[in-house]
């Protein structure tokens, strides 16, 4: 219904619904670069939805007949002869109105109870013979480098499970999901992405003591390392010249 509310903006021009619309159509762009963005776009959808829907309703709700006797005025007899079914359209609309979002709402659950409802270190999927998996590996690592490792060690990986592994297996670690420092994490970058010759210098430039990569090519985890290498490419090519600078 998005597309629907954002018609009814264009329609009667304001200054509200101008602001609305710059704010779903910057939303859409931006939601589009950076998938973690969908946390922007969503408030912006719910209104466009809800202003869709709204304005639909009281479209048709007021051309349903009610079972009162209206006087036959010239008025009256020039719409009904305009409109000979209009009572029968408008219902028909909100009939389908309301089925969608009856089904909608069926739609929400079943999301919320599959693909919300469990921790994010412990992963689910489906089979290709519908059998449930379950990936424990994040648990299991974590808790190896806790009981295996130095307390004092310090452990390079992407961004992505800072966190986590300073949480599950309080371990030091060089950058996490707070991304605040983005040289940093470039430097990480670099030496995920670079030869190994040339890595080795960096995680000795880095005092790294041990490295966690994420592989799923034998589990069919589809979001390991392999699969966020273009970003790792990005983001450490992005203050390379830097880098390069200085050794100069």
């Amino acid at each position: 219904m998005f597309p629907v509310g954002l018609y009814y903006c264009f329609r009667e021009l304001s200054d509200a619904n101008i602001f609305v619309i710059l704010y779903s159509v910057t939303s859409i762009y931006f939601a589009g670069v950076m998938v973690r963005l969908m946390l922007v776009l969503a408030p912006i959808m719910c209104i466009m939805s809800g202003i869709g829907i709204s304005t639909t309703l009281s479209t048709y709700m007021k051309n349903i007949e009610s079972g009162d006797v209206i006087p036959a005025t010239v008025k009256n007899k020039k719409k009904a002869a305009d409109y000979p079914i209009k009572s029968e359209i408008a219902t028909v609309m909100v009939t389908i109105v309301a089925i969608f979002l009856t089904t909608f709402v069926f739609h929400c659950t079943w999301v919320t109870s599959e693909a919300y409802s469990s921790p994010s270190i412990v992963l689910a999927a489906r089979g290709h013979d519908g059998n449930r998996i379950i990936f424990d590996d994040f648990r299991e690592a974590y808790n190896w480098l806790k009981f295996n490792t130095p307390e004092d060690a310090k452990i390079m990986s992407w961004w992505d499970y800072g966190y986590q592994l300073t949480a599950m297996a309080n371990r030091t670690i060089l950058v996490d999901n707070n991304t605040w420092n983005n040289t940093h994490i470039s430097r990480v970058g670099q030496a995920m992405a670079s030869p190994e010759e040339h890595s080795y210098t960096i995680m000795k430039e880095l005092d790294v003591d041990y490295v966690l990569v994420i592989f799923g090519g034998m589990s069919g985890y589809s979001s390991d390392d392999i699969n966020k290498f273009l970003w790792m490419i990005r983001i450490g090519g992005s203050t390379l010249k830097e880098f390069t600078s200085r050794r100069a």
